[in-house]
């Protein structure tokens, strides 16, 4: 008797990249708010972004030379790393499962790389150290997202390409702040879309997100928010998410294993304000 089973993973291996790569796509929001470097393969594992710094031009006096001024870039480095998961499927749970046991591993696998990389990207929001907003011992207010938007344009950050990313019990004070038409009485259109849709969809021109993908400070309802331009973190990146499959005879079942190889990083430390608030909403956990 032929010692294969009927139905094993690599058969359907097409199926769990596939899966796997949009569910990412999908949850992740920080990977489009980024700036995104993908390294070629058999390049090493390491990206510098050199950074020309800005300038400031002088008075001439006429019949006068210009200084001579010199002009040196710095960098960041970006060193890429792995992160992964694994488990082992049994050739009974593929066989009798009533549900799509492929289809659900790269749910599960997508699902918990992209929160792996948007936690990576939001750790990044403290160390925006040089200009910072709010207090972790209040909730936040729209004046306090005004403050911040008001030290990026006072740092000459293009108006472009912004973003507020805040966890969501930090959006419900500030969405609170701003439906309270005692507080902010001539709030108006703004004060209607998060009475009517639940979020903010822009303030004072910034898009604005929500995810819970933001740690806790360590300090109940303590969460660090970021507004930052899309030039001050990066991503870097080899290539997507891998699946790869190896059969366990010893379990009779096959290993399947998820991986991606990514870094991210501060870029330039005056294109965002990190945003720190203290939720009136405590996590339960």
């Amino acid at each position: 008797m032929a010692g294969t089973t009927t139905t094993t993973l690599n058969d359907l291996l097409p199926t769990i990249v596939a899966e796997a790569m949009f569910v990412a796509s999908e949850r992740s929001i920080m990977q489009g708010l980024m700036r995104n470097y993908n390294l070629p393969a058999n390049a090493g594992k390491a990206i510098t972004i050199p950074r020309y710094p800005v300038q400031t031009a002088a008075d001439l006096t006429e019949g006068n030379a210009l200084n001579n001024t010199a002009v040196s870039t710095d960098g960041v480095t970006l060193t890429v790393s792995t992160v992964g998961l694994h488990t082992i499927v049994t050739d009974l749970a593929v066989a009798s499962s009533a549900s799509n046991v492929v289809a659900d591993l790269g749910r599960l696998f997508g699902e918990a790389i992209a929160r792996k990389i948007d936690t990576d990207a939001t750790a990044l929001f403290s160390g925006f150290e040089n200009i910072t907003a709010g207090s972790a011992s209040s909730a936040l207010s729209a004046a306090t997202v005004a403050q911040a938007v008001a030290k990026l344009r006072a740092n000459a950050v293009p108006t472009t390409d912004l973003a507020l990313v805040l966890h969501p019990y930090v959006a419900y004070d500030l969405k609170a702040n701003l439906t309270n038409t005692f507080a902010n009485p001539a709030s108006g259109d703004i004060q209607n879309e998060a009475m009517r849709e639940g979020y903010v969809g822009q303030l004072f021109g910034v898009p604005v997100y929500e995810t819970s993908n933001i740690a806790n400070t360590g300090t109940a309802g303590d969460y660090v928010g970021g507004l930052f331009h899309r030039d001050g973190l990066g991503l870097a990146r080899i290539g997507d998410i891998n699946i790869e499959t190896q059969r366990a005879a010893e379990y009779v079942g096959t290993r399947v294993v998820a991986s991606a190889h990514y870094a991210v990083g501060e870029l330039y430390d005056y294109y965002g304000v990190a945003i720190t608030a203290d939720s009136s909403l405590v996590d339960p956990a």
